[in-house]
């Protein structure tokens, strides 16, 4: 293994060109195929989302990984994301204790101990409890500005059209925003800002994306979910929700939890910083109750 190429991956790991160091790797013969090599192909199959196949490449060098932290890292992203909690908690611990107080570590284990006490808890899949949307004060949330009519507001959905915009997206949308978006479909909010629980700072947000397909800024529009996503390389791992000031982070519905049918979560995703993924609400429902000026 050359230098050369080692410096290559890394430039290629850095400009997320991660199919470039799949097929680099996978042109070496399996034996000739040492621990780093290995290593930089599980890695790059994880970014991938291939994560089954990450998870066979990392367990073929187990015994050279234990004591790598990066190894149990990697190895427990991959079975984090094949939501294999249990062993994804034994993965991130392992590489906590070869390397303390790591922030992704750290982060994993955080993410990984609330969904094991989800389901400790038992918690209704796909049937959450909700308070009516009519019982949320939505006299003074809407900035209904001539740029907010403009580019957000669009009539009140019919079943018809709710249908097929998730027929589109090919996620069921959240019931809470259903009911949001009959009263008033899309827009920008008053109250534009979500605490971040990890940094202590705010989020803030310039709209609510409606449902239709007609403006600009609403799900299946011209800068609707799905163009932000494909053209900013965002995780597909649901549904923008909501745009943000910078064009490098989005507010998006994640549905890796529950399914494409279920109740999904709300995290924001900063383009900037690697696509960090940070968790804002456990719903749709908790992170509109959590708006603030």
């Amino acid at each position: 293994m050359s230098d050369e190429l080692l410096a290559q991956l890394d430039t290629w790991h850095e400009e997320d060109e991660f199919q470039e160091i799949v097929d680099a790797i996978m042109e070496i013969p399996e034996e000739e195929r040492d621990y780093v090599l290995t290593s930089h192909l599980g890695r790059a199959l994880n970014n991938l989302g291939q994560y089954e196949e990450g998870l066979e490449q990392f367990l073929t060098i187990a015994e050279e990984g234990e004591e790598d932290p990066l190894w149990h890292y990697r190895i427990g992203v991959s079975y984090y994301y094949l939501k294999q909690y249990e062993e994804a908690l034994k993965a991130f611990t392992a590489a906590d204790q070869l390397e303390p107080d790591d922030e992704d570590t750290l982060e994993f284990l955080g993410w990984i101990r609330r969904k094991l006490a989800k389901r400790t808890a038992k918690k209704p899949m796909n049937k959450p409890v909700k308070k009516p949307v009519m019982a949320f004060d939505f006299s003074n949330f809407w900035d209904d500005s001539e740029y907010a009519l403009e580019e957000y507001v669009s009539d009140p959905p019919t079943d018809e059209m709710v249908a097929s915009v998730q027929e589109e997206l090919v996620f069921k949308l959240p019931a809470f925003y259903v009911d949001m978006m009959r009263l008033h479909n899309g827009g920008i909010p008053i109250n534009n800002r979500y605490p971040n629980s990890e940094t202590g700072e705010s989020i803030t947000i310039s709209g609510i994306l409606g449902i239709g397909r007609e403006k600009n800024k609403s799900l299946c529009g011209a800068s609707g979910s799905r163009f932000m996503i494909e053209n900013g390389g965002y995780p597909e791992v649901g549904v923008v929700i909501c745009d943000c000031p910078s064009e490098n982070e989005v507010i998006m519905l994640d549905y890796r939890e529950f399914g494409n049918d279920g109740e999904p979560e709300v995290i924001h995703v900063d383009r900037d910083n690697k696509y960090k993924i940070t968790r804002l609400a456990d719903n749709f429902e908790t992170f509109i109750r959590g708006l603030t000026n």
